[in-house]
């Protein structure tokens, strides 16, 4: 079964349409007016093998923020879809990931239950056309559409742009350890039997 999900959203601030292949091969077209913002999301494809086409136009002349956290909004709900019924999924990813001087680790579980936690500290205020603070708004507006608990633990900090490269690089390997299938697995991996929360 194809895990692909299509997803459009459509309000006075944003317009998102973003397309994701959970068993893709790392292709990305990415395109929110954002330059940063693009090339973290195609490292996220790329590390994840994930195919990812995301086109945003959002109220760029306001700032970044709607642009951002739609587009998480949007992509959480894509990966909710993908995954479909979640039977035969491994739930659990981790990956401790290393961005030269920055060491971060992300763990996720594909619960059905939401929650967002990072102790990622920026010092400084931009990277490029994006504001840092973006990048947690970005994750938390994740983990609560697509209904995973997602933390993120900066295990040593540094550059700003190695911070936020290694977070996007670091969810990306746990999202395909957590997706991937394991033929031991009879149906969801829970004592409840469902992972709907």
């Amino acid at each position: 079964m194809d895990r692909i999900a299509k997803v459009e959203r459509n309000t006075k601030e944003t317009r998102i349409r973003i397309e994701l292949n959970l068993d893709g091969s790392g292709t990305a077209n990415i395109h929110t007016g954002i330059g940063f913002f693009d090339h973290m999301l195609e490292g996220f494809a790329r590390h994840g093998f994930f195919d990812l086409n995301v086109e945003v136009d959002g109220d760029l002349q306001v700032d970044g923020h709607h642009t951002v956290e739609d587009t998480g909004i949007v992509l959480g709900e894509a990966i909710r879809q993908a995954l479909g019924d979640k039977k035969g999924i491994r739930r659990y990813g981790d990956c401790t990931l290393p961005m030269d001087e920055v060491l971060v680790l992300c763990a996720l579980d594909l619960s059905g239950r939401p929650y967002f936690c990072s102790d990622a500290d920026f010092k400084t205020e931009r990277m490029g056309g994006m504001d840092t603070e973006l990048v947690r708004e970005f994750f938390y507006a994740i983990s609560y559409s697509a209904a995973m608990n997602l933390h993120f633990c900066m295990l040593r900090g540094g550059n700003s742009h190695h911070m936020a490269e290694g977070m996007f690089k670091a969810f990306a390997k746990a999202l395909d350890q957590a997706c991937s299938q394991d033929a031991r697995i009879s149906g969801v991996l829970s004592t409840k039997g469902t992972l709907e929360g």
